[in-house]
């Protein structure tokens, strides 16, 4: 299964919108897709202890998701400079390197002029870092106010640009995978190799 986390908690957020569109094109071009709404999670029942273990049951079976999942996509907005708080506490429950590494993985950005360039950017560099694998084409909705209404996309440039990183986003999974590279080959390998 596909994945795709929608990276705010905000009621009603943009971010939930793009993702039922980012849906409907997966399915449209025969793929199993999943929204993953962090508006949905309550994370409130943490208390800093569960990082690995022991944590809530909506919480860990949302983390198994991410680990079994076949990819990931990030819908991200801009929040003062950088992606969401939430998203991060968020990912700082996964498991490593089970829900990262070699997990292919691409981002939708959100925000005013710059279409929440440092929120993907600031986010790449934490998927990076854990070796997950980054899809280069990425799709960014500025004055997202203006090009996102009602879940509408009233932007056709950023409409064609989501619908090619669709596309391309798929072969690219498919080819890590005919390779055996993606992260559900390795975690089989992995699992051999004890």
């Amino acid at each position: 299964m596909n994945y795709i986390v929608v990276g705010t908690n905000r009621p009603e957020s943009r971010s939930g919108q793009i993702a039922k569109v980012v849906q409907q094109l997966y399915r449209a071009q025969g793929e199993s897709v999943e929204i993953l709404d962090l508006q949905q999670l309550d994370l409130s029942t943490l208390t800093g202890r569960q990082y690995w273990q022991d944590q809530p049951a909506q919480v860990k079976a949302w983390v198994d998701l991410i680990s079994q999942s076949r990819s990931l996509v990030m819908i991200v907005p801009e929040y003062n400079g950088s992606f969401p708080g939430v998203l991060k506490y968020f990912i700082d429950h996964w498991k490593f390197p089970d829900s990262f590494e070699s997990r292919p993985v691409s981002f939708i950005g959100l925000g005013g002029r710059f279409g929440g360039l440092r929120a993907v950017e600031h986010l790449q560099q934490v998927f990076a870092y854990r070796n997950a694998y980054l899809f280069p084409e990425r799709v960014f909705f500025m004055n997202c106010s203006k090009t996102i209404v009602d879940g509408q996309i009233n932007d056709p440039v950023a409409m064609d640009l989501l619908q090619l990183q669709v596309k391309n986003f798929s072969r690219f999974v498919a080819a890590l995978e005919s390779a055996g590279l993606d992260a559900l080959s390795v975690a089989k390998h992995r699992a051999k190799g004890k």
